[in-house]
């Protein structure tokens, strides 16, 4: 995975100026209460940046932009007593960044026994309650999470709203690059760049393969004997030629430096595209590959939508693979699972082989791949869809089966995924249905419901496939 920082959470605690003539000591307790907070959002993963606690709407708007100049990816609102709406409103509507509101208080408890200061203590839910009232009124997203700050529910909750948060930052901080021109003809999932930054986030770059080939003259020997001893320490290359493996690594190596040159964190290339009188005398799959396992996204044949679909998954959910749906098992209720030359290794089952493929698809030699079989399963499989103005998310709860490679499929990544309920005909129905583009991305251990909140943010049209 990319080894980045996690973008800091603002934590926006609300309070009543009002309680600071009437009850001056009531706030110094309740800070006790804020710090607790804090250390419970931190053992969920979060990078946390408090802000000053805010009473009225000067205040409130002050620590909002401070919030988004710092790069926040959200903002978390907490009661430490009643607040009223009107204090903070409008900044939060002003704002960018997704909301939400956490719902809890001091006390687990509130029953026999309980005093006037418990009720100060513990009265702030009436202050979400106002607070959130008016944000839907004024068509403003938000989230709520409720509960005890112990609660295993609510740390649930709030983990997978921080990831959401996460992956959007991701998407509206990614620079995905095209590599040469998109497979002519694919409609499906053909965006423009305007669409693609408005509707998803990202930046759009292009990369000529001339400039690939222009690198790969730039590649040492050396260069290449620490690549080959770096896939000698991870694959077995023992049925792949260190010819084939060396002009797989040139060009692998040049597309590595020019998606570092372009500052991009997900590409999308057009095998079609790779030529020898250009410079290229191979299709990086194997690049691509090794992309996906530090934390890259991708997708082929010119997709940049799906490309930064994987990036965001692959940095801020779990290790994923761009994939397409191939052929129908029907007798077993299966889908046949591949591309061309690449897939995710981090998600391998024993150590990838790499291998010499045939190739006859263009003007290049015979590149190196990388198969495996996959481990078993669940699996999370996700697509990003355009629609006339809007995107759709549309995803689905499957199994990855336990399958291995097959002998008559040489050289091409493949496995087997198990849709919804066995039901093979009413998946592949419902799918098309919704809309979803011949490319995908499979996320293993993920499931579905944590991407609902990610939709909500980004404002996608959500579609689950279920059983």
């Amino acid at each position: 995975m990319i080894a980045n920082a996690k973008p800091p959470i603002a934590l926006l605690p609300l309070y009543l100026e009002l309680y600071d003539q009437t009850l001056p000591d009531l706030l110094t307790r309740q800070l006790d209460f804020l710090n607790k907070v804090v250390s419970f959002l931190k053992d969920q993963g979060a990078n946390v940046l408090t802000l000053p606690v805010s009473r009225t709407l000067t205040q409130t708007s002050a620590a909002i932009a401070g919030a988004e100049r710092m790069g926040a990816a959200g903002i978390i609102t907490l009661h430490l007593a009643y607040s009223p709406s009107l204090e903070s409103a409008s900044a939060l509507i002003q704002g960018a960044l997704p909301i939400l509101m956490l719902d809890t208080t001091p006390s687990p408890r509130f029953g026999a026994g309980a005093t006037v200061d418990d009720v100060l203590a513990n009265h702030g839910i009436h202050g979400v309650q106002d607070l959130a009232s008016v944000l839907r009124r004024e068509g403003r997203w938000y989230d709520v999470a409720a509960g005890p700050i112990d609660s295993p529910q609510l740390a649930a909750k709030m983990n997978t709203w921080l990831r959401a948060a996460h992956a959007r930052h991701a998407l509206q901080h990614t620079r995905v690059a095209q590599v040469g021109e998109a497979f002519r003809g694919m409609g499906d999932f053909s965006v423009t760049a305007e669409f693609l930054r408005e509707s998803a986030g990202p930046e759009l770059v292009s990369i000529g393969i001339r400039e690939i080939g222009a690198l790969c003259t730039r590649v040492s020997e050396t260069d290449i004997a620490a690549e080959r001893e770096a896939d000698e320490d991870a694959f077995d290359c023992s049925e792949c030629s260190q010819e084939c493996r060396g002009r797989s690594n040139r060009v692998g190596l040049a597309l590595r430096r020019a998606l570092d040159a372009a500052g991009a964190r997900a590409f999308s290339m057009n095998f079609g595209a790779f030529d020898r009188a250009l410079g290229t005398p191979a299709v990086p799959f194997l690049e691509a590959s090794k992309a996906m396992a530090r934390g890259l996204g991708y997708a082929g044949e010119g997709d940049v939508l799906t490309a930064s679909l994987v990036a965001a998954l692959n940095q801020c959910y779990a290790p994923t693979t761009f994939t397409e749906m191939f052929c129908p098992d029907w007798e077993s209720g299966r889908v046949f699972m591949s591309h061309m030359g690449e897939c995710n290794p981090a998600l391998a089952k024993g150590r990838p082989k790499l291998v010499e493929k045939e190739y006859a698809f263009g003007p290049a030699d015979n590149p190196a791949v990388l198969v495996f079989p996959l481990k078993a399963g669940p699996a999370a499989l996700v697509n990003l869809a355009p629609r006339q103005d809007e995107l759709a998310l549309i995803a689905a709860d499957v199994e990855i089966d336990e399958a291995g490679l097959e002998p008559g499929l040489p050289g091409v990544p493949h496995f087997w995924i198990v849709p919804p309920g066995r039901d093979l005909p009413r998946f592949l129905e419902s799918y098309s249905q919704a809309g979803g583009t011949h490319h995908l991305a499979l996320a293993p251990g993920l499931r579905t419901a944590e991407l609902e909140a990610l939709a909500s943010m980004m404002g996608w049209w959500w579609y689950t496939i279920s059983p």
